[in-house]
């Protein structure tokens, strides 16, 4: 740490024992102003082996009196909760550094310039986004889309042209979607803006092929290396699986969700802070609300995508300060929310995925030296299965495999409109500007042409002809936008589905506090009552986008639903599955205890659950004559009680 301004040396000594190894390889990476990828576990340290170099130099400045109000430093996070959280903690860095500064520097006429920075996501405000522009923050904390608005705006592009530094956070999480392609169009558009190429550095969670990350970061480029600071994510971790008493069967029956909820009843008294997690905003407020009455309604709370911004701060802040025991959430906590110290995390039914069940069982023992622990509540025989296999790709310490989307088309119409937006380009310069991207590599100059020429003529779409929105000079090689193009570009960007959802408007304060589902929405009725944010609401009316509500003062209430929101399983989870499913086949015999003993030694699993599991796939084998797997796939044809035959 020598090599740090002696007022950053001495805030970091006085608020952490030492660097964590993470930390120490990653500022000599990015010291040496080399682009650079870290992947490591949940609490290595991630944000600050990020941050410190920049942070150090914009420091340097500020001491020399020659800090420029510019932006120097973005960061980029796929989550607009995340980005908030961010930038709140890197408030604690650079107002303690600032102290130590002043401590450094004791002569009256010293006034440092003060290092800033700011939040751009799609809840900041139209003041402080004007705010932003007149006085650019040194460090700019956005999202992919917001970051694309700013790319597509005069004022947002003069502001970007001089950032130096570029933060791109949970990498992981954007790589394999037409999000991570249009952000990889994005960051080439950025590096055009900028005199001299911003220094990337990417954060990850561990990740397999580690490379393809890096490629995605740095992009399509000959001789530019990417240092990878790999971790690992190997760590004792304490996951077990619960299971009712009664037999789990191919839906959770209500007796089976009394047991669950009175097992996680007792869980939560015996830790601290419990954070579940569930799959569906629906699952959410219903299990919030099932834990409420067992634990009271302050001491716990839902967190998903659906309720407030301020919903979640206040939830995030309330767990956080023990105000809370627990938080039932979607993956809108799996990610590296500071929420201060979990003792335990709970996972109602199968994340679907190895690197979600690491993550979210790794937001528990959060500092290294600390043992995450997880418990694993499976809803059906078959949830049993998979969660065993996922526990089996944990210690054989297989990993979801990253694969990147090619070149999506639509992605490049999006991103075209909106960098021709800005001025005249010439096709050969720019097509060489998008095969930069990672994800266009294979991007060939006939494809690229067509869609310019799309955009030129116009096309038919779904909801009738769209008008160009460019103009081609093929004489000249040149592109050149029409009026309609920024406006369209502005008001249609990201990849990001519109759901249609409803804003819920509470009465009498006019307060927004969330949104619901538009069929939800379009069924209900005035004088019904939902829940939202383990809290019950009656409508008062339903008019289009909005569903006016009042307190319902705890009535019993309905659960809202929302559409298109569970995870699909992962191909390295469902070979794991098969591979459970054909041991255990091969050791079903006469006697079942062979079977259920070898799972309890291979698995660590408790009598209950090595029960069920050799039950279900005992009964199920003896049925169909044979288990399915990725070489046995079993029909079952039935007769309903028409007659009519089915086959499933």
């Amino acid at each position: 740490m020598s090599d740090f301004h002696p007022a950053v040396e001495a805030w970091f000594k006085q608020s952490f024992p030492k660097p964590t190894r993470t930390q120490l390889d990653a500022w000599q990476a990015i010291s040496s102003g080399g682009h650079t990828l870290v992947s490591a576990p949940t609490g290595s340290g991630k944000t600050l082996a990020a941050f410190m170099v920049a942070i150090d130099g914009l420091v340097h400045q500020a001491d020399q009196g020659i800090l420029p109000p510019q932006t120097s430093v973005i960061y980029i996070s796929p989550l607009k909760s995340l980005s908030n959280d961010i930038q709140r903690n890197l408030q604690e860095p650079l107002h303690g550094i600032e102290a130590k500064l002043k401590q450094l520097n004791q002569h009256e006429d010293f006034a440092l310039p003060p290092i800033t920075a700011a939040v751009r996501t799609g809840d900041t405000t139209s003041g402080e986004r004007t705010k932003m522009i007149k006085a650019p923050p040194h460090i700019l904390v956005t999202t992919p889309e917001s970051l694309y608005i700013l790319l597509t705006s005069k004022s947002g592009r003069q502001m970007l042209s001089t950032v130096e530094t570029l933060i791109v956070d949970e990498i992981h999480t954007m790589v394999g979607s037409k999000r991570g392609a249009h952000l990889s169009i994005s960051v080439e558009r950025l590096e055009c803006l900028c005199e001299k190429p911003p220094l990337r550095i990417g954060l990850t969670a561990t990740q397999r092929p580690i490379e393809l990350a890096a490629g995605f970061l740095v992009g399509n480029r000959e001789n530019t290396p990417c240092r990878i600071i790999d971790s690992g994510h190997q760590r004792d971790r304490d996951i077990r699986i619960c299971v009712p008493g009664i037999l789990l069967s191919a839906v959770m029956s209500a007796e089976a969700w009394e047991e669950i909820y009175s097992i996680l009843e007792g869980l939560i008294h015996q830790h601290t802070t419990t954070l579940i997690f569930v799959n569906t905003r629906r699952l959410a407020e219903r299990v919030a609300k099932a834990l409420g009455e067992r634990i009271g309604d302050d001491a716990v709370t839902s967190h998903h995508g659906s309720l407030a911004r301020e919903h979640r701060l206040m939830a995030e802040q309330q767990l956080k300060s023990g105000a809370l025991k627990a938080v039932v959430a979607t993956a809108s906590l799996e990610l590296g929310i500071d929420i201060g110290d979990v003792d335990l995390v709970c996972q109602v039914g199968s994340p679907r995925a190895v690197s979600s069940l690491l993550q979210r069982v790794g937001r528990s023992g959060h500092s290294l030296g600390h043992t995450p622990k997880g418990r694993l509540f499976p809803t059906s025989r078959d949830d049993l299965v998979e969660c065993i296999g996922l526990i089996d790709c944990v210690n054989r310490d297989e990993l979801d495999h990253l694969s990147m989307y090619p070149k999506p088309l639509d992605v490049l119409a999006q991103q075209v409109v909106a960098e021709i937006s800005a001025g005249e380009r010439s096709l050969d310069d720019f097509f060489q500007m998008l095969v930069r991207a990672a994800p266009f590599e294979a991007l060939d100059y006939g494809e690229f042409h067509e869609v310019i020429r799309m955009l030129s003529e116009g096309f038919a779409g779904r909801r009738g002809r769209h008008s160009a929105y460019l103009h081609l000079d093929a004489v000249n090689g040149k592109i050149r936008p029409r009026k309609s193009a920024a406006l369209t570009a502005i008001t249609n960007g990201g990849t990001i589905p519109d759901l249609f959802d409803y804003d819920v408007v509470l009465h009498p304060e006019n307060l927004v506090i969330g949104s619901l589902n538009e069929d939800f929405s379009f069924e209900s009725m005035a004088g019904d009552i939902f829940q939202l944010g383990n809290t019950s609401y009656r409508i008062e009316r339903v008019e289009s986008g909005k569903v006016h509500v009042r307190d319902a003062r705890g009535q019993p209430p309905t659960i809202p639903f929302w559409f298109g929101e569970a995870p699909g399983r992962t191909d390295v989870v469902s070979h794991s599955v098969c591979r459970v499913r054909t041991r255990i086949s091969d050791l079903l015999g006469n006697d079942l205890s062979e079977a259920k003993r070898h799972v309890e030694q291979q698995y660590a699993l408790t009598d209950s659950v090595s029960s069920q599991l050799v039950h279900y796939l005992a009964t199920a084998k003896s049925a169909l004559g044979a288990l399915p797997d990725n070489n046995t796939v079993i029909l079952e044809r039935f007769f309903d009680e028409a007659g009519d035959q089915h086959l499933v």
